[in-house]
């Protein structure tokens, strides 16, 4: 209970302690777009109270579901019960399974995430699973962990289990941990912070990022990776890319977040019946 509580807190914290000063820089010390560093604004309205509360609140929901098989594998590790372990590799083959394994990790968190993320999106299953995270139409760094229950659930057991059984060192999984909470904050910030070089080179075909994401909250269909577009490339539903540029006055009026939801659900249910849901 000591380590679930503990790391309860740990997660919670430090969503907090990541996002705030993130979206502090892109959203309130910005007045005007276009004009932080390399950000470019791509979500037409501003965000309304209603949505970062909603985004708040079940991301620390989240923090407390994700907490849980963390909390076991740690005390499995401590007693020597999972595949973590730590200390100086030894010799090239452990040094190369460092970013191996990491690659490994990712890659099979990205095809889980893809399959589950897509099935939610299934008109009789959405409501029920994926609906609280959608009502951010025009999402914020916030909404960087705000899942409904059901999907936190389907997705914190997952790199916990794998690291039962594949080989992992522990400077490795905080690695992954950190790129996993970065990318996910960058992702949904409303704001493309990468360089449009980037985004029009190797990277931005390859790996997502807001311009990729930000489609998929506005058009509620296609864009479901999480780290690379390699699944929606393979199972053709990319969507392509927010083209960033000129967007509404600051002082566009709002999208109200039940109101999203509502028009997320009516989106999807019409494209099911006339027999085009992006599902299995």
């Amino acid at each position: 209970m000591a380590t679930y509580a503990g790391l309860s807190a740990i997660i919670i914290a430090r969503y907090f302690a990541i996002v705030a000063p993130i979206h502090w820089a892109l959203w309130q010390r910005t007045p005007a777009p276009n004009k932080i560093y390399y950000a470019r604004r791509l979500s037409k309205r501003d965000p309304t109270r209603a949505t970062i509360t909603n985004e708040i609140r079940l991301s620390v929901i989240s923090g407390f579901i994700y907490a849980l098989p963390a909390a076991i594998v740690l005390e499995m590790w401590k007693a020597g019960g999972s595949a973590i372990y730590g200390g100086l590799p030894v010799g090239l083959g452990a040094w190369l399974w460092l970013p191996a394994s990491a690659v490994l990790y990712l890659f099979a968190q990205d095809s889980w995430f893809y399959a589950t993320h897509r099935f939610m999106h299934h008109p009789k299953l959405f409501k029920h699973t994926h609906a609280g995270h959608h009502r951010s139409v025009q999402p914020t760094p916030w909404a960087s962990f705000s899942f409904d229950p059901i999907e936190a659930v389907s997705s914190a057991w997952l790199l916990p289990v794998m690291a039962l059984f594949v080989p992992i060192h522990w400077a490795t999984a905080l690695v992954i941990l950190m790129l996993m909470t970065i990318n996910s904050v960058f992702n949904h910030a409303g704001w493309e912070v990468y360089p449009q070089r980037w985004i029009e080179g190797w990277w931005g075909r390859h790996i997502i990022t807001a311009s990729h994401h930000n489609l998929h909250h506005t058009n509620f269909k296609g864009n479901y990776g999480l780290y690379f577009r390699f699944w929606d490339k393979v199972c053709g539903t990319d969507r392509g890319l927010v083209k960033a540029g000129p967007v509404a006055p600051i002082n566009a009026p709002p999208i109200e977040t039940k109101s999203a939801v509502a028009v997320a659900q009516n989106s999807m249910s019409v494209r099911h019946s006339r027999g085009k849901p992006d599902v299995f």
